[in-house]
């Protein structure tokens, strides 16, 4: 598996379960790492044009990779961060996880697509 397939896994899970949870219809994934990564910048590999071009549109390195733009309780939303194995959240993605919570969305690193599961359902349940 690699965080890739992990997300994959994620949306084909999303997408069975829409009966149930109509709200997953709504769930998108950011494509922030498209060339902006803090490994090709500490690097100094230049980017693709594809990566100069989204971030010329805006893309941010750090956002988070999946967003639930549904309401619930006292957040706005919800962000995830997915990872898988022992990779571990960048400076740049602490910090917009850190700016995403003060502006009152909920935010979570959570390890393989179960685990990303799960918290789609707490979350929509209002369990959190």
């Amino acid at each position: 598996m690699s965080e890739h397939n992990e997300q994959a896994a994620l949306f084909q899970w999303a997408k069975y379960n829409t009966a149930q949870f109509p709200e997953l219809d709504l769930l998108f994934a950011i494509p922030n790492g498209a060339g902006l990564t803090h490994h090709a910048r500490a690097n100094g590999k230049r980017f693709s044009p594809e990566a100069a071009k989204l971030k010329a549109e805006g893309l941010q390195a750090g956002v988070p990779d999946i967003c639930m733009p549904v309401a619930r309780g006292p957040f706005h939303g919800l962000y995830i961060e997915l990872k898988y194995g022992k990779n571990t959240t960048s400076p740049q993605q602490n910090k917009w996880i850190e700016a995403l919570r003060a502006q009152g969305y909920r935010v979570a690193v959570l390890y393989g697509w179960e685990a990303a599961a799960k918290m789609l359902i707490d979350y929509l349940e209002g369990k959190l």
